[in-house]
């Protein structure tokens, strides 16, 4: 089970990751200079349609079940990824890459609704946990298979590999099982989905979370989209991008790994609110250097910075859907698609704003980082008071 979940995680981070190395080659294809940073829309696009895509495989899950509505978003996934290699211009590419984001919406969303069906508590935080550093895997070793790719074949070969790895989803899902209760079937119809989201929206838990995690996620996605262009406008380290984006992972994931221990020693709840707070602080200290700079640090000390951020807000992921979606057993899949449509799009429209921001400088960067930061703890102390809904659980 818990190589299947990180499984279909690993297909959906595909979709970011093993684009990255890409940008080089693709830029003059479509006409776009050397540093045009317009190029990571194909990121923010992608991250945008995995967020509205929630709003379809979610409801769908809860009434068809989840592997059939997941296999139908992987088919989609496979298609706009073929799709996304043979664009001839930049708005076929660019909307072919929001076609393949509403696809890796069912893996992104309805893993964690599989999850929901099967565990709650700190046991599923756990088993998320686990599942989130074996999904780790994916932007490891995505870069370094998207430099593979290119250096024996054009870059439309990179969108092609994606594809490939979505048939061998489809087989294994087919392999997998049901898992949603035939008992917890929801019918599709339009006031039960609109009086589910209005649950989901009004529990004061569920959208305290959501919120935190849209906002970590914004400056995770700052992380992804303009990494590659900062490494090379800024520091010319492109040549190094993938091995150290692969290094990045690992720790990121062993960083999961560590957080089972944490979980069971402090609580779920603890060890998300800490790791936000240590974050905050590394934040505040990151943007007083960088402005002491004049927004270029040392190439070392900015990636020390944004690694030690990143790994302290990782905990929050797995911790904070587990969480949020503790009060929404029977709606676990419309639930987890509000709570990942909001996260999702969310972040990717804030990071948007902020890796266009970046332009021979990490400033930008670096206040994102913290504005995004002190605003999800923010919202982490308003989801962990003990609302009435919360209670009722």
């Amino acid at each position: 089970m818990v190589a299947f979940l990180a499984f279909i995680g690993i297909l959906l981070a595909l979709g970011i990751d093993i684009a990255l190395p890409a940008f080089d080659e693709m830029r003059p294809d479509y006409g776009l200079a050397a540093d045009d940073n317009q190029i990571t829309l194909v990121i923010s696009l992608y991250l945008l349609g995995m967020g509205l895509g929630q709003l379809i495989w979610g409801p769908l899950s809860d009434r068809f079940g989840r592997i059939r509505t997941l296999n139908v978003g992987i088919a989609l996934y496979v298609v706009a990824a073929v799709a996304a290699s043979l664009s001839p211009n930049l708005g076929m590419l660019f909307a072919s890459r929001l076609l393949w984001g509403v696809g890796a919406a069912a893996p992104a969303g309805l893993r964690l609704a599989i999850a929901r069906d099967l565990f709650a508590g700190d046991r599923m935080a756990r088993i998320m946990s686990t599942v989130a550093a074996i999904f780790m895997v994916g932007p490891i070793l995505a870069p370094l298979v998207g430099e593979i790719i290119l250096a024996f074949a054009p870059w439309p070969w990179v969108f092609g590999f994606c594809a490939i790895a979505g048939v061998v989803a489809i087989a294994w899902a087919s392999k997998f099982g049901e898992t949603l209760d035939p008992a917890t079937v929801q019918p599709l119809t339009f006031s039960k989905t609109a009086n589910a989201f209005k649950r989901v929206l009004s529990t004061r838990t569920t959208m305290g979370y959501t919120i935190a995690l849209a906002l970590a996620y914004g400056s995770f996605y700052v992380f992804l989209g303009s990494t590659q262009p900062i490494m090379d406008n800024i520091y010319g380290r492109a040549d190094q991008f993938a091995i150290s984006f692969a290094l990045i992972g690992i720790l990121m994931g062993a960083a999961f790994l560590s957080v089972n221990r944490l979980i069971d020693v402090f609580g779920a709840q603890r060890v998300a609110t800490s790791g936000m707070i240590v974050f905050v602080v590394l934040a505040i200290i990151n943007l007083g250097l960088v402005l002491q700079a004049n927004g270029r640090p040392s190439f070392w000390l900015w990636i020390f910075f944004i690694v030690s951020m990143n790994l302290a807000s990782a905990p929050l992921g797995p911790i904070g859907f587990t969480l949020g979606l503790e009060p929404m057993g029977d709606l676990a899949g419309t639930a987890s698609a509000v709570m990942t449509f909001l996260a999702i799009a969310g972040g990717s429209a804030l990071s948007a704003v902020i890796n266009a921001l970046i332009k021979g400088s990490v400033t930008p960067m670096a206040i994102g980082y913290l504005l995004f930061g002190a605003l999800s703890l923010l919202a982490l102390f308003w989801a962990e008071r003990q609302s009435p809904e919360r209670l009722a659980t």
